[in-house]
């Protein structure tokens, strides 16, 4: 059973009218970033994100970029898996200088962010994404990150917009098992990329929000027996909407769970064990084991978030278009709950 058929979108739209409201062509999903997010008005209420997640032999690098209207914010995080070293940096710039950095209407079109303390560089040139940061201090160290994530022809990615209604909505790109190769320099330690075993996940989201917001979701993107598999599952903020996040990819295909997803957890202990499933079926049936949590809190009156990210590893079975049953053993990835008013 499923909850309703989604819509696919197949020729080039717009998120909005004239207006700045949701185009109501434009609610659906996409197996290829064709929205063009011409985002306008609605002051104080756009939130725009870039988020590159690169999941590495040894560590795991992110890097994101984020237009709130009243702030422009740099992050970048750095994960040694073994030793469980972590380390982070944000940079915000208030109301005033935001226009120092342009956020980019189409999924891969270039951004930069600059910055005394960081510098981020992405651009996407004859289907490679090249991801360059550099930071002189980060964690007493300098950083220095060349990474050229390919996008294998014929890839599908998740490009899907949720409706809460013509006011607020928001489009969501997710692009998965991106083959990576490259390094992360961190002082004198150099973390080499290789593209048959690393993965970069790509989350664009470009939208106008409602003031109080939760969320869960959950990405892998790893080689499982010769196949790139990429997880997407996302909870509570698409419920009740029509559309959801939820796709499964195999070697660039993707699989679109027509259903919404069930996050069941220890919210007064993270790191024990997260069970993920299907609403109606068993689509979905996976289990997630942390081993590492990151935890964001923010309270600026105005503006409250927490976060809690979660690094572990999946365990389960997703049920495929085909008819066939993919089985997770051990799939790296991450999961997060998001509560904000913003």
């Amino acid at each position: 059973m499923v909850q309703h058929a989604e819509r696919e979108i197949h020729e080039w739209t717009r998120l909005c009218d004239q207006k700045g409201n949701l185009n109501p062509a434009a609610i659906g999903y996409a197996r290829k970033p064709i929205i063009e997010c011409n985002l306008s008005g609605h002051f104080m209420r756009k939130k725009k994100w870039n988020y590159w997640c690169c999941y590495g032999e040894d560590i795991l690098f992110s890097a994101t970029i984020s237009h709130f209207d009243y702030a422009i914010s740099c992050s970048i995080c750095f994960l040694e898996y073994e030793t469980q070293r972590f380390i982070e940096k944000n940079v915000t710039i208030p109301l005033g200088v935001v226009k120092r950095v342009k956020m980019p209407t189409r999924v891969l079109d270039p951004i930069r962010f600059a910055s005394s303390e960081i510098n981020v560089n992405i651009s996407h040139i004859q289907n490679q994404t090249l991801l360059a940061v550099n930071c002189g201090n980060f964690d007493n160290e300098p950083l220095n990150v060349n990474l050229i994530i390919l996008h294998p022809a014929g890839d599908e990615s998740l490009n899907v917009v949720v409706p809460w209604n013509r006011q607020t909505f928001q489009f969501t790109a997710r692009h998965h098992t991106l083959p990576t190769k490259g390094f992360v320099k961190l002082g004198n330690k150099r973390f080499e990329f290789h593209e048959e075993e690393c993965f970069s996940v790509l989350d664009f989201g470009r939208g106008v929000w409602p003031r109080e917001v939760a969320w869960n979701r959950a990405n892998a993107s790893q080689r499982i027996r010769n196949r790139r598999v990429g997880l997407n599952l996302g909870g509570k903020w698409t419920d009740g909407t029509g559309m959801t996040e939820n796709a499964v990819f195999v070697d660039g295909k993707m699989t679109k769970i027509h259903e919404d997803v069930i996050f069941e957890y220890d919210r007064s202990n993270f790191k024990k064990p997260w069970y993920i499933t299907t609403k109606f079926s068993d689509t979905v049936m996976l289990t997630f084991h942390p081993f590492f949590e990151r935890t964001v809190k923010t309270d600026l009156k105005l503006v409250q978030s927490e976060m809690h990210q979660l690094v572990g590893y999946y365990n389960g079975r997703v049920k495929l278009d085909d008819g066939s049953t993919l089985v997770i053993q051990q799939m790296l990835g991450c999961i997060e709950e998001h509560i904000a008013k913003w």
